[in-house]
């Protein structure tokens, strides 16, 4: 073996790089490796076009804020992050509501649109404040989601059972709202958006993300890159190292574990003692072709399904079109009386790249047998909903996932770029994946986990979405503390200086 490392980390999503980021800063020697996954966004002629539709709905959990503190970065991630205000919007052609961070401006909205049931939300709001400080709590302690040996799932029940809804069938928190009043959809559409999770979602995670979507949401200026940005420059400054354009063809195995890694394009072997990947157990277990998990664990892992997928469309305009008023985040739900085929989309808003542009990121949830060729029509016109005379400043437009020619504008006419052309710009000629949101079957420790950190490759680790789709963005954060807290606990002495290292600066 040529080289030696700690620990692989194979891919770039966020609980890859926060465990990557936590083990470098513990001292343990890493190494990530990007897996075929790609920057959030790509350019064409200075204009930026996005993968993913991005908002750092997680910037208020616990376990976010416990990370920042051990890698010494609270400081510099506030310096990096503005609050939004309002924290998002709802516009659908019954009313428009935006929900700010100001309780008070919150109860004037609230007054003008729904005034019958200003108590009954008042009481909602109440509860939701409930269940997110005993979610807090629980998520604050080091502790292992979701539990995997006898010991860890004693010592996160205990945590566990202080959480409000956990075991409830219905979230009973809405029971007072009547069935189709619009209000639930004000509740439901950002919390659903959040989530990994394909379908329903369990009541306490419905309730927790709707939370994270009303504590506070971080804008970032360059969005998902500057996080990913940050958190590759954490794990560079503690000696790691990143071959972010390597892929790993095969896991070696030796005595059943894992013991090396072998990198496309590389005829030597790298060395590591564990592998931790953002992907699916089932990804991991086609590269570790040697592995023989017994039929125990098989039979114990759940079957992950990707049901739904993220379509995104990237539209470039003239910022003077742009409502001033539209928030950065906004849920749009299109008049489907009058046109049937359109979308419900996520609408994100940042500055363009080049001045006097503004570019607006529409997501769209699709299911997994959707015809995709007309999905930037349809999401387009529910954006020309709420954007009046969009058609007229659109500069540029494009999604990454059809396979379509990028649309460029010039004197009001259209004019379809090949996908040659953009490729290098960044862009793939072929549809690229779009991301997948996941059913788990059966689902277990109360509905909320998928699949375990542990991966059933012996020494290898899950902290993909996979693990706890239903709590989207802290769910990563959650399996990426788990599996750094797993391997640290391997080693004693990194354990240690791990307890040593925390400042007193950086704890208060």
């Amino acid at each position: 073996m040529s080289k030696h490392y700690d620990v692989a980390v194979l891919g770039q999503g966020l609980g890859a790089l926060v465990c990557a980021a936590l083990l470098a800063r513990r001292s343990w020697r890493v190494l990530v490796i990007g897996q075929g996954s790609r920057p959030a966004t790509y350019t064409f002629e200075g204009h930026r076009f996005a993968r993913r539709s991005f908002a750092f709905v997680a910037c208020s959990s616990p376990a976010w804020t416990r990370v920042l503190v051990e890698l010494a970065q609270s400081q510099t991630f506030r310096r990096k992050a503005s609050p939004l205000d309002p924290m998002f919007s709802v516009l659908t052609p019954r009313f428009r509501l935006d929900v700010p961070p100001s309780q008070e401006i919150f109860a004037r909205e609230i007054d003008r649109e729904f005034p019958l049931v200003r108590r009954v939300i008042d009481d909602l709001y109440a509860e939701l404040a409930r269940t997110n400080a005993a979610a807090d709590a629980a998520f604050d302690a080091d502790v292992v989601w979701p539990p995997g040996t006898f010991w860890e799932r004693r010592e996160t029940r205990r945590f566990a059972e202080l959480l409000p809804h956990l075991e409830a069938p219905e979230p009973t928190y809405l029971s007072e709202f009547p069935r189709d009043h619009p209000y639930r959809d004000v509740f439901v559409m950002p919390a659903e958006r959040a989530s990994d999770l394909a379908g329903r979602l369990p009541p306490f995670a419905l309730a927790r993300l709707h939370g994270a979507w009303t504590r506070g949401v971080a804008a970032l200026a360059r969005g998902e890159d500057e996080l990913t940005d940050f958190l590759q420059g954490r794990v560079r400054a503690h000696g790691g190292e990143l071959r972010l354009g390597d892929r790993v063809r095969r896991l070696v195995m030796r005595s059943g574990k894992v013991a090396g890694v072998e990198i496309e394009g590389d005829p030597s072997t790298v060395g590591v003692q564990f592998v931790v990947s953002d992907g699916t157990a089932e990804s991991l277990l086609g590269l570790a072709r040697d592995a023989r998990p017994g039929r125990r664990v098989l039979d114990r892992m759940p079957t992950t399904t990707a049901l739904e997928h993220r379509f995104v469309t990237s539209v470039i305009a003239r910022e003077e079109v742009v409502p001033a008023p539209l928030a950065v985040a906004s849920f749009m739900v299109p008049d489907r009386a009058r046109h049937a085929d359109l979308v419900d989309i996520f609408v994100t808003r940042t500055a363009g790249d080049v001045p006097g542009t503004v570019t607006l990121t529409c997501e769209a949830i699709v299911g997994d047998d959707v015809d995709l060729h007309a999905l930037r029509e349809r999401s387009l016109g529910t954006l020309e909903q709420y954007v009046p005379f969009l058609a007229r400043h659109v500069v540029a437009c494009d999604s990454p996932h059809d396979g379509r020619p990028l649309w460029w504008f010039e004197g009001g006419r259209k004019v379809e770029i090949e996908r040659a052309r953009v490729r290098p710009s960044g862009a793939s000629v072929e549809p690229e994946a779009m991301v997948p949101r996941y059913r788990v079957d059966p689902a277990s420790f109360y509905d909320l986990p998928g699949e375990p950190v542990r991966a059933p490759v012996a020494n290898a680790f899950l902290t993909g979405p996979t693990v706890l789709p239903a709590l989207g963005q802290e769910g990563q954060i959650l399996a990426a503390w788990s599996a750094a807290r797993i391997i640290t606990r391997t080693d004693r002495g990194k354990e240690r200086m791990r307890r040593e290292m925390w400042s007193k600066v950086e704890l208060s």
